[in-house]
């Protein structure tokens, strides 16, 4: 069976959330913590939202630097998926393991909302259950979810299709090119502001034309991991 790892850290709120969406595709979930420096064997890896450390310093820097950090980078450097969900995205973007940084939302304000995006890369570990095109709805809840970047930077990521996702209709945090997520140039981390570990089981979804609390379009995330790793 197909194992993921989920660490937790101090101040972490999703992790439980995101066992549970692994448990659902069929995979086993693995709890690992922050403090310690063995990944017991995972086949990939989730870094979930929260508020690590009490979000001190900026939101994810201290997290980068937790001993587990180390492996995690070791591991994302041979191909394992590794997937940032918020404040994982956060920890990621402060490791370098993923471009860009994260500021407070433009409007100074914490946010909660059901989020149309567009999938704009299909072709990542995380992704490749979706089309290229395919708009999802994903709850979003952050203080500190504004993406930037530098303009060479966000040239960059455009050019080699990086950015994996990307806000419609309306941009909630004044993120640059209104950019949701995004992958390293392998295609085997990604990041994004959005939960999809909240939107995998029908009644406790986003709210959908069909029936309220009914969006399972953050099911994908974690099936395209498993798919990802059979094609390894």
């Amino acid at each position: 069976m197909t194992r993921i790892g989920v660490i937790t850290f101090p101040g972490s709120l999703d992790d439980r959330d995101a066992q549970r969406a692994i448990r659902l595709v069929g995979a086993e979930p693995v709890a690992l913590w922050h403090g310690d420096h063995d990944l017991h064997g995972v086949d990939a890896i989730v870094l979930p939202g929260g508020f690590s450390y009490g979000d001190y310093l900026r939101a994810g820097a201290i997290a980068s630097h937790a001993p587990i950090m180390a492996e995690v980078i070791d591991a994302a450097g041979k191909g394992v998926p590794v997937l940032g969900i918020c404040n994982g995205f956060q920890m990621l973007s402060e490791a370098r393991l993923l471009p860009g940084a994260h500021t407070r939302n433009a409007h100074q304000q914490f946010i909660r909302r059901d989020q149309k995006l567009r999938v704009e890369n299909a072709s990542t570990a995380w992704t490749n259950e979706y089309t290229e095109g395919d708009e999802i709805v994903i709850p979003l809840k952050n203080a500190d979810g504004r993406f930037v970047a530098d303009d060479e930077t966000i040239k960059r990521i455009e050019g080699n299709g990086q950015v994996a996702f990307r806000y419609v209709d309306v941009n909630p945090n004044g993120s640059m090119n209104d950019i949701a997520g995004v992958s390293n140039e392998r295609g085997n981390v990604v990041g994004l502001m959005p939960h999809p570990e909240h939107a995998t089981e029908p009644g406790f979804g986003p709210d959908m034309p069909d029936a309220m609390r009914s969006g399972t379009d953050g099911l994908r995330f974690f099936t395209s991991a498993l798919a990802a790793l059979v094609s390894r």
